[in-house]
C-alpha cells in the first residue's frame, strides 16, 4: 500500500502542485489538505480517492506555485506619493532629516499583498483532473512494488511447499516408528507375559489416527493453492484481506501439525514453515 505521486497544472488562474502519500493501514483513512479557496472541494477530493485506493492512510498534499510573471506584492504609488508629500511638508516645517525610503514604505497599506487568491475561480473538475494524475502516478508506483512483493511471497510458498513435501514424506514412517517403539515397551513392561494383541492393535490403531497429518498437510496446500492464485490473478482488485485470512488458515494448519508430530524431524520443518508464514505476514499487511 505504499506509494508517492505527484502532478501540477492550472486551477482558475493559479498554479497548483498535488502530492498523494499512502501507507499501509487496516481501513481507507484520507487526510486531505487543500489551500483555502479548494477547501470547498474537500469533500470531493476524499470521494475521488476513495473510489481509486482501497485502504491505507492517504495524504493529499495541494500547494500553489508562484507565479514568477505576477508577484506577490506591490506598492500603491499613489498612497506612496501622499505619504512623501506630507513628509516632505514636515521635514522643512521642522528641519528634520533625510527623508527614509524604508520608513515611508512600513507605513500603512502603502505596500500591498495579493488579495485575490489566484485559484480562487478554479473549478472542481480543473482539481480532479490533476488529483487523478497524482493517484494514478501513485497506483503505478504501488504496482511496480506490488510486482517485486508478488516475487518475494511466492518464493516463500515454494519453501513452504517443499517443507510440506517433507513432512508427508517423513509422516508414514514416523508413525511406524512409534508403532514399534509402543510394541517394544508393551513387550518390556509385561515381561514375558501375555499380551492382548486385539488391545494392542487397538491402542496403535488409536495413537496412529491421533498422529495423522494427512487432513491438515492437504488443506495446507490447497491453501497455498488459493493464495498463489490471489497473488498472480488479482485482476487489480484489493487481496490485502484475503491474503491475510489465508495466512490465518496456514498458520492454524502449521500449529497442528506441529501439535501432531511428536518427532524431531517433523518439528524442524513446522518451524521452518511458522518462519515463513511470518515473513509472508509482515509483507501482507503491505498489501491492499
Amino acid at each position: 500500500m505504499t506509494g508517492f505521486g505527484t502532478a501540477a497544472g492550472r486551477v482558475g488562474s493559479g498554479q497548483i502542485t498535488v502530492e498523494v502519500r499512502t501507507v499501509n493501514h487496516r481501513f481507507f483513512t484520507p487526510t486531505i489538505k487543500l489551500p483555502g479557496s479548494l477547501g470547498r472541494f474537500e469533500g470531493d477530493v476524499r470521494e475521488a480517492l476513495r473510489q481509486k485506493i482501497g485502504r491505507g492512510h492517504v495524504t493529499l498534499y495541494c500547494r500553489y506555485e508562484r507565479d514568477e510573471e505576477r508577484p506577490a506584492v506591490s506598492i500603491d504609488e499613489e498612497r506612496f506619493a501622499h505619504f512623501v508629500v506630507q513628509l516632505r511638508a514636515l521635514q522643512l516645517r521642522h528641519s528634520l532629516g533625510p527623508i527614509d525610503m524604508g520608513a515611508v514604505l512600513r507605513l500603512p497599506d502603502v505596500v500591498i499583498g495579493e488579495a485575490r487568491d489566484p485559484a480562487g475561480d478554479g473549478s472542481l473538475e480543473e482539481l480532479l483532473a490533476i488529483v487523478n494524475q497524482a493517484v494514478a502516478a501513485l497506483m503505478a508506483m504501488r504496482a511496480e512494488e506490488g510486482a517485486r512483493l508478488s516475487g518475494f511471497l511466492l518464493e516463500r510458498l515454494r519453501i513452504i511447499d517443499a517443507a510440506l513435501g517433507r513432512l508427508a514424506e517423513r509422516a508414514p514412517t514416523r508413525t511406524i516408528e512409534h508403532r514399534d517403539r509402543l510394541r517394544a515397551a508393551v513387550r518390556e513392561l509385561t515381561e514375558g507375559l501375555g499380551v492382548d494383541e486385539t488391545r494392542l492393535a487397538q491402542e496403535i490403531a488409536i495413537m496412529a489416527e491421533r498422529m495423522d497429518v494427512q487432513e491438515e498437510l492437504d488443506r495446507f496446500r490447497s491453501h497455498i493453492e488459493a493464495f498463489e492464485g490471489a497473488v498472480r490473478e488479482s485482476g487489480g482488485e484489493p487481496v490485502g484481506k484475503r491474503l491475510g485470512f489465508l495466512l490465518q488458515e496456514m498458520l492454524r494448519e502449521a500449529n497442528t501439525t506441529g501439535s501432531k508430530a511428536a518427532d524431531a524431524t517433523m518439528l524442524r520443518d513446522v518451524v521452518v514453515i511458522k518462519e515463513e508464514l511470518e515473513r509472508i505476514r509482515e509483507q501482507v499487511e503491505n498489501v491492499e
